[in-house]
């Protein structure tokens, strides 16, 4: 039989922040259950692949992850968004030990302990309290809910990870207490439709230290803001209750700053996606949030070439970006994704047509980013610092999510100045996707 120490687990996580939040769920289970790690293939018992299935780009990378590990090990457990398209694996890689589909914690460890199990020790103790992290000490992924109600004709979300299904509250302060009391200093909230939180269990009342509060996001948000850290909310659709939240980021509750995915500006091809169609009362309402919070960072992202998109349509898109000025937008060419009833539309628009439309709403959105960033020099701000190098601090301010944003760099050598620290700075000039610094 194998020691306790042999029993190593390689694990690979792929797609978006909601599937690292799987994947940490996961590995904490790993090791409160004793397994170790191992980040070479060669060396591990077995490998877990937590893969993305959402456009077919996203697929093939799972797919060759899973070929990878295969080559180099032989013994892989595929969870994961591809793990509902099971035929898709079973057919490229009919050697697999188990396919398991997305947040099905409990089947991905009961499908371990088959293929690769634990002799009980019970004098050993590898959970640390906050679980097991991917991402930087200082700051954590916090997922609220999980599914998404919506049916938007090009996206297979809810045929993956299924209806909204929004956690208690009180078990979201409850690990947001723990992370925060573990270092971290920045919660970045995330779910599939973060402003529908509470929708499916009909804003029950929870208890959190021992005081009734109704599952609502405004509720969720003013208690995160109760605790030392940053609240940053992700994937936040521009239904009426979020107008609740701007005044809690004027009062510096939660940071002043929205992931609003909003896909397009014209009417015609928004109801062709299925998606909320008054821009006007979109335009509106962010006019009106500035008034409330002037220091509102937006973020969004659009889809060019839709199937049926019109000249007249695209160029919708363009007075709708010029008008909005977001601060910080992705753009991305329609790319069919196998189950979407997208694909069934009339009028699919023709790659050269898709590319140049894209190229065209990327060189207007980055003049209004530019604009956006040169108004920041002189501003003063709190930065919180994700990087100390020999030459330099990279740090990120209210208006900057790890990895999509920007940073802000603070040139120059600092002593006595880790990861994870708060810093006040002073913004002296821009290039093209940072602002540069000094300390206040």
């Amino acid at each position: 039989m194998q020691s306790p120490i042999s029993r190593k687990i390689g694990f690979v996580s792929l797609g978006c922040p909601k599937n690292l939040v799987d994947s940490e769920r996961i590995l904490t289970q790993l090791r409160a259950e004793g397994y170790a790690f191992s980040s070479d293939y060669a060396q591990a018992d077995l490998i877990i692949i937590n893969t993305c299935g959402f456009i077919e780009d996203a697929v093939n990378e799972s797919l060759d992850a899973i070929g990878e590990a295969l080559e180099i090990n032989g013994r892989v457990i595929v969870t994961g968004c591809l793990g509902k398209r099971a035929e898709i694996i079973r057919d490229a890689y009919p050697e697999v030990l188990a396919i398991i589909g997305p947040h099905d914690y409990e089947s991905v460890m009961a499908a371990v302990r088959q293929h690769l199990p634990m002799p009980h020790n019970p004098f050993i103790d590898l959970l640390p309290s906050q679980g097991i992290k991917l991402t930087p000490k200082h700051y954590a992924y916090l997922k609220i809910a999980e599914g998404c109600n919506h049916h938007c004709s090009f996206c297979i979300i809810p045929s993956l990870r299924g209806r909204l299904d929004s956690r208690p509250l009180g078990d979201i302060m409850f690990e947001a207490t723990r992370l925060v009391e573990s270092g971290v200093r920045e919660l970045l909230i995330v779910s599939q439709d973060t402003s529908a939180y509470g929708a499916d269990l009909k804003y029950r009342t929870d208890i959190v230290n021992g005081k009734p509060i109704q599952t609502r996001l405004k509720n969720l948000a003013q208690a995160l803001g109760q605790l030392p850290a940053w609240t940053r909310l992700h994937y936040v659709y521009p239904y009426p209750q979020v107008d609740d939240l701007i005044p809690l980021m004027a009062e510096g509750l939660i940071l002043p700053y929205l992931d609003m995915p909003l896909q397009h500006g014209s009417p015609a091809i928004l109801k062709a996606m299925k998606r909320p169609a008054a821009t006007e009362k979109i335009l509106d309402r962010i006019k009106h949030w500035r008034t409330v919070c002037p220091e509102l960072t937006l973020r969004s992202t659009f889809i060019v070439g839709f199937p049926g998109e019109t000249e007249a349509d695209f160029d919708q898109l363009l007075e709708f970006i010029q008008t909005a000025q977001l601060d910080r937008v992705g753009c991305f060419a329609y790319s069919p994704v196998e189950g979407a009833t997208a694909n069934t539309l009339p009028n699919p628009v023709p790659e050269p047509v898709k590319q140049d439309r894209l190229q065209r709403f990327m060189e207007i959105q980055a003049q209004i980013s530019r604009d956006k960033l040169a108004a920041q020099v002189g501003r003063e701000m709190t930065v919180l610092i994700d990087a100390v190098e020999k030459e330099a601090i990279y740090a990120r301010g209210p208006g900057d999510a790890p990895e999509i944003d920007g940073q802000i760099v603070i040139e120059g050598e600092w002593d006595d100045i880790e990861a994870g620290d708060f810093m006040q700075v002073q913004i002296t000039s821009y290039d093209e996707h940072d602002l540069y610094a000094t300390p206040i």
